[in-house]
């Protein structure tokens, strides 16, 4: 699956399909979250939330594809990323796109 941050592929003529998402909800357990607290006093990157939100880009993206797969799409254009706080210490992280299939 190819996944592209452009309205088009260079050289290639393609059918839009659908908008395609992902999303997923993520947390860190108490104590990881206890250690990004005190981490802010003394300033520096939290890395228990950087992983954190790695893993639901990643499983955010996975679901996409998959939407995007049943479709039949050969690529998701115009991909976006959005997160958003749901509480203290929980993010939700929302991709996506335009499922596009190669006119043949």
């Amino acid at each position: 699956m190819l996944l592209l941050n452009i309205d088009h592929i260079p050289g290639r003529e393609i059918e839009a399909l659908s908008i395609v998402k992902g999303s997923v909800v993520q947390c860190k357990s108490f104590g990881k979250d206890f250690m990004a607290f005190m981490n802010t006093f003394v300033g520096g990157e939290i890395e228990s939330y950087t992983d954190m939100l790695t893993e639901a880009r990643q499983l955010a993206t996975k679901r996409m594809v998959d939407e995007a797969e049943k479709l039949g799409a050969d690529a998701v254009l115009n991909i976006r990323y959005a997160s958003a706080s749901i509480m203290q210490g929980a993010a939700e992280i929302t991709v996506y796109g335009t499922a596009v299939r190669e006119k043949r």
